[in-house]
């Protein structure tokens, strides 16, 4: 059962019909906190507060505004949220390729099964109360205290894996995959570089975006990070609200 303390969804359609209360009550007898929430850009961000679902109703051909579109798809990117469609199948197909197909979690095709919906709302968020739908982070560096503090840093938001030398590394992402890795420039034995240079010859990890960590901020120094062509790189003085900040316009920028 979600908790409904910390799941919280919005119900958006053109008007409170007695279907969409019928939607609401189904969705908080599962324990999630859900509310309708009429479908104006005004309205909704009101309403937002800490949603990470939303399920967007549509029934006789009525569609959502574009500007309501735009500000859906910018939020949910921004609060790496999701949304339910629900309506006929010419509604669904039009407004499903108005949004980017990671934001659209599941289709319902009305005559909708209630309880099937209420089911896949409740395993929504317990998906997300597990972490599933968290970015993994691989953070390769061989001071174990930096690794710890980082990895400190980030548990709350993200999968963070530690991997103490550059072998280690490669060798966990040989079974594992990520969606990330911050990767420490200077290294003993097997260097960032010599790290990076292996990534990027192995098809299974080559497409792996990879940001370095750097003690060295002079320009030669920086330069000589830059010119490896990483996704980019943080000066390891850099401050725990800055790296999630710059982790988080990534991750926004470099949605699939």
């Amino acid at each position: 059962m979600a908790d409904a303390t910390t799941n919280r969804m919005l119900f958006i359609a053109e008007k409170e019909s007695f279907i969409v209360r019928v939607f609401v009550k189904k969705v908080q007898e599962a324990g999630v906190d859900c509310s309708f929430v009429p479908c104006t850009v005004n309205d909704i961000n009101a309403a937002w507060k800490e949603a990470t679902l939303v399920t967007l109703f549509m029934e006789g051909g009525w569609e959502p505004k574009s500007d309501v579109v735009h500000f859906l798809s910018d939020t949910l990117d921004e609060k790496d949220g999701q949304m339910i469609l629900i309506g006929e199948r010419q509604e669904i197909e039009s407004v499903s390729h108005q949004f980017n197909g990671h934001l659209i979690y599941r289709t319902f095709q009305r005559p909708v099964d209630n309880e099937e919906y209420a089911k896949t709302v409740s395993e929504y968020f317990e998906k997300m109360d597990s972490g599933e739908f968290r970015k993994s982070i691989l953070i390769v560096d061989d001071d174990p205290q930096y690794l710890s503090l980082v990895r400190q840093w980030l548990k709350d938001t993200y999968k963070v894996s530690m991997a103490n030398s550059g072998l280690q590394a490669i060798k966990f992402l040989g079974k594992n995959k990520v969606d990330l890795i911050l990767l420490d420039h200077e290294m003993p034995v097997t260097s960032g570089p010599q790290v990076l240079e292996m990534l990027r010859a192995d098809t299974e990890t080559k497409d792996i975006p990879v940001m370095f960590l750097t003690g060295k901020s002079d320009k030669e120094s920086v330069m000589a990070v830059v010119a490896l062509r990483p996704e980019g790189y943080f000066l390891k003085n850099i401050q725990r609200d800055e790296l999630l900040e710059k982790l988080q316009e990534f991750f926004i920028l470099h949605k699939q």
